[in-house]
């Protein structure tokens, strides 16, 4: 008799080994049913790109990534069953490097919040505790990927959104640098460049192997991403060197979350680099936490939101109301309709000015080390019981770290070193300069290999 090899927490690098040396075929890995399952196990029981992930299952998320002739609603409850007429030029890369995809995963609408609750479908929940937020706005990939359904998920992040869910769910969540995966054909920028794709994954190997097979250019990008001296697997394994390394362990200023287990995360992570070699000292940007940054960045989204709703509304041939959505956007929507020409360029060009300042502390410094976010992750519904204020307000307070580096375009990896006494993930994240997702590879392979997180299993699997 054949054994049965079980593949539900194999990462993405090890699933796809196992369909080449022929011991599994593509169709068997097809574990987990979602809307597109049938037509899923009719291509992988076809004729497949020879790519690294020849025949291994993932998910897409429901904001972006369009494929033609497939929905896509953004969260939206009226786009739910509109078609979209253009294929991404990231959706070929993943069909390229050979996934199959089995369908779309749950965000918050419009993928302008930190907790994948929308009015328009069911909430995501953590596969850890399941009262709990999955985070946001990947908060469904991160939660499939944290239950065993795929080794691999389609995720975004525009203020942390690639981030905060790896944090929330226990994975590897690696934002990359702007411009290093095209958002084409459709959109040139989102967010005023903050916004970028990736994926939420196990392994760091499995982050590095995914952005490598993604990060292919699309002639007319508005910026290219600055090579790496080589494929971003080469870097796995890798030793760093010596890293000049500054932590954050608690933010600067009124309104934000400043939890024990966050600072605990950060402590624990700054004593194992130190074990490992590395110069650590308390240090970070002095513009970091400056308390004009939110609200430019605020404007921006306001801006990018109506924008993008008013597509919507041309898509569907009827204008959207109101009532149709969250009451979070439609205050972004309101925004954005008064907001002028000239206050917009301003806050472009401050939030310009303010970059160049943040870069100026990796002129000293290889790594910033800081909490993923602010807080373990809340109960659902913590957002938004208050109305749309109270849920700005605690959104706000719930990020001080990360949408910092969506708008300098600095990659970014949260890694899952920490877990609450009750069993809740806690990440920390690392930041390199601009472009140097090789170095943030090479320290986050070194941490996953002294301090493994690969054995640890949910509550709720797959």
């Amino acid at each position: 008799m054949t054994d049965v090899i079980d593949t539900t927490w194999l990462d993405a690098t090890a699933q796809a080994d196992l369909v080449r040396r022929g011991e599994v075929t593509p169709k068997e890995l097809d574990a987990v049913l979602r809307t597109r399952f049938d037509q899923a196990r009719t291509e992988a029981a076809g004729e497949l790109p020879d790519g690294p992930f020849h025949g291994v299952p993932m998910l897409l998320k429901d904001l972006g990534c369009t494929v033609a002739g497939e929905p896509t609603a953004f969260g939206l409850g009226p786009l739910r069953d509109l078609a979209w007429p253009v294929t991404s030029y990231l959706a070929e890369q993943f069909r390229a490097a050979g996934f199959v995809h089995l369908g779309r995963t749950n965000v918050p609408e419009l993928g302008t919040t930190v907790t994948t609750e929308p009015r328009s479908f069911r909430p995501a929940r953590n596969p850890w505790q399941t009262g709990h937020s999955t985070g946001g706005s990947s908060g469904g990939s991160a939660a499939a990927v944290a239950s065993g359904m795929v080794p691999v998920a389609h995720a975004n992040d525009g203020g942390g959104s690639i981030r905060i869910p790896a944090s929330e769910c226990g994975l590897v969540g690696l934002k990359p640098t702007r411009g290093r995966v095209s958002q084409g054909p459709l959109v040139a920028e989102g967010w005023a460049g903050a916004t970028i794709d990736g994926a939420v994954t196990r392994t760091v190997r499995d982050a590095a192997a995914v952005l490598d097979a993604i990060s292919a250019r699309l002639p007319g990008e508005p910026y290219y991403a600055p090579p790496w001296p080589g494929p971003l697997t080469g870097q796995v394994g890798a030793d760093p060197g010596r890293l000049r390394i500054g932590l954050i362990d608690r933010p600067v200023g009124e309104g934000f979350l400043d939890h024990p287990e966050c600072r605990a995360a950060v402590a624990g992570a700054g004593r194992l680099l130190e074990a490992l070699g590395h110069d650590v000292q308390e240090s970070g940007p002095a513009a970091m936490f400056d308390p004009d940054f939110i609200r430019h960045f605020t404007l921006i989204i306001a801006a990018d939101t109506e924008t993008s709703m008013r597509a919507y509304e041309t898509a569907l041939g009827r204008r959207i109301g109101d009532d149709e959505i969250e009451p979070r956007n439609a205050v972004y929507r309101a925004i954005g309709r008064t907001l002028e020409v000239v206050t917009y360029l301003q806050s472009r060009a401050w939030l310009g000015t303010w970059a160049r300042k943040m870069a100026d502390w990796w002129t000293d410094y290889d790594v910033l080390v800081t909490p993923t976010v602010g807080a373990p992750p809340p109960e659902l519904g913590w957002f938004t019981d208050g109305g749309a204020e109270l849920e700005g307000q605690r959104v706000v307070s719930f990020i001080p770290y990360t949408a910092q580096f969506n708008m300098t375009g600095q990659p970014a990896v949260s890694l899952p070193l920490h877990w609450t006494p009750d069993g809740l993930p806690v990440g920390v994240q690392f930041v390199a300069a601009f472009g140097r997702e090789d170095l943030l590879i090479r320290i986050a392979a070194q941490l996953e290999q002294a301090a493994p997180w690969a054995d640890r299993r949910p509550l709720v699997r797959a």
